[in-house]
């Protein structure tokens, strides 16, 4: 079948064309500009933008999160703890009633370290890891657990983690004081220097979750790629900044996180009726409590912190940690609404409309070498979202949601 959407405002994931026609054939985009087929199938986008389907670029994700981060638009996410491996994922490949996924598998940590800490002592993992079934419903193997003390054990984790099938390997460096828990088990410098050099040895991207300023410090220092959090202890400094800066690493600042560890809600995002008719009541209440386990915190600082990152020619990526189902004890954040949200706080940083779509598009694509999405362009993957208005100049109007498609097909995009 193929599809040409007329008349549209396209942010082809860098700049804006103005009423350009995108030609959609079966699951790939065929033409940008010049006039429609003449057997196409016809959508006017008059008075609508056009972009790229949204990347998550830090979740933790189930089936039922993929699917609800889909009716938002975000038809890719980068999973940074889970199950979503290659082994794992072979249902959701052409299953376009889903987001798509990437996975960390699970992230290198000491046993008893970040994210024990999360969890309630009563908490029942159900199926999946800690519970009776190991695979969590999914086809293959159980996941690969890689608690790591030395930096042999680190370094001798990262054949196995690629063999499981992890797209990128995550290394946890936190002691547990933003959470509410100092002193937690945490990766030394020398065994985190051994399995990133090791990973980067296989070719592989590599990931920290770092929450202060000295984890921060410690993994830029080991040679990660990438940052899955933005620090939230102090405020920034210039050689923190410089440093990350230097060593040319990209930030998922997860703000809309920070905001619910400081016992900030997303209430207002919970009550905008374009958000609640797609969301469902667990996740809608959710979004209406919050983590609250560093009220001390400032979000001023991070945002500050996160456009200092940006003027300094970091690049910035939209994430939002959002977790696999709709745990109370872990609130503040849902499946692609998130995403919606973070975009307005990149914009409240001071970013542009423009700057802030591309750290939800091309720059998360082009970070972790997804060349097929991320962009619209001649030949990749038609995922790609229509929105009335223009998000371009008023970033609120990303959720104006008139059509997603996942590699050509429509998605519903209300709840049945």
């Amino acid at each position: 079948m193929v599809t040409a959407i007329t008349n549209a405002r396209v942010f082809d994931g860098e700049k804006v064309l103005e009423s350009a026609t995108v030609v959609i054939d079966g699951t790939r985009i065929a033409a940008v500009g010049g006039e429609p087929p003449a057997a196409a199938e016809i959508v006017d986008a008059s008075g609508a933008t056009l972009l790229p389907g949204l990347i998550d670029a830090h979740t933790h994700s189930s089936d039922e999160a993929l699917a609800l981060a889909l009716r938002f638009g975000v038809t890719t996410e980068l999973e940074m703890q889970g199950m979503n491996t290659r082994p794992h994922r072979s249902h959701i490949i052409g299953d376009d009633t889903l987001a798509d996924v990437r996975s960390a598998g699970f992230g290198i940590t000491p046993p008893g370290g970040h994210p024990s800490e999360l969890f309630p002592d009563d908490f029942d993992f159900g199926p999946g890891p800690g519970g009776d079934d190991q695979h969590g419903g999914h086809d293959g193997p159980a996941p690969l657990m890689p608690f790591a003390t030395t930096p042999e054990e680190a370094a001798g984790f990262i054949p196995q983690l690629i063999a499981a099938g992890s797209d990128y390997i995550k290394f946890m460096v936190d002691d547990g004081s933003v959470e509410g828990h100092p002193g937690l088990p945490m990766l030394d410098q020398a065994t985190l220097n051994a399995g990133v050099a090791e990973a980067r040895r296989h070719g592989m991207l590599t990931l920290a979750h770092a929450l202060t300023v000295d984890a921060t410090r410690m993994a830029v220092d080991a040679g990660v790629h990438g940052l899955a959090h933005l620090f939230m202890d102090q405020p920034h400094t210039d050689d923190v900044i410089e440093r990350i800066a230097t060593a040319g690493v990209f930030v998922v600042p997860c703000v809309v996180l920070d905001a619910s560890m400081m016992g900030i809600t997303a209430s207002a995002l919970a009550d905008d009726p374009r958000v609640a008719a797609r969301l469902g009541e667990a996740w809608t209440d959710l979004l209406r409590g919050s983590y609250n386990r560093y009220p001390q915190g400032r979000l001023e600082d991070v945002l500050h912190s996160v456009k200092a990152l940006h003027d300094a020619g970091v690049d910035i990526l939209v994430g939002t940690d959002a977790v696999p189902f709709p745990l109370p004890f872990m609130a503040g954040v849902a499946h692609g609404a998130s995403v919606h949200h973070e975009l307005q706080y990149l914009v409240r940083a001071g970013l542009t409309p423009l700057e802030a779509l591309r750290a939800a598009t091309s720059t998360p694509a082009r970070r972790f070498g997804l060349d097929d999405r991320g962009r619209i362009a001649a030949g990749l993957r038609a995922d790609l979202l229509l929105v009335d208005g223009d998000p371009t100049t008023r970033i609120g109007d990303t959720l104006n949601l008139r059509t997603v498609w996942r590699r050509g097909t429509p998605t519903q995009l209300t709840i049945d």
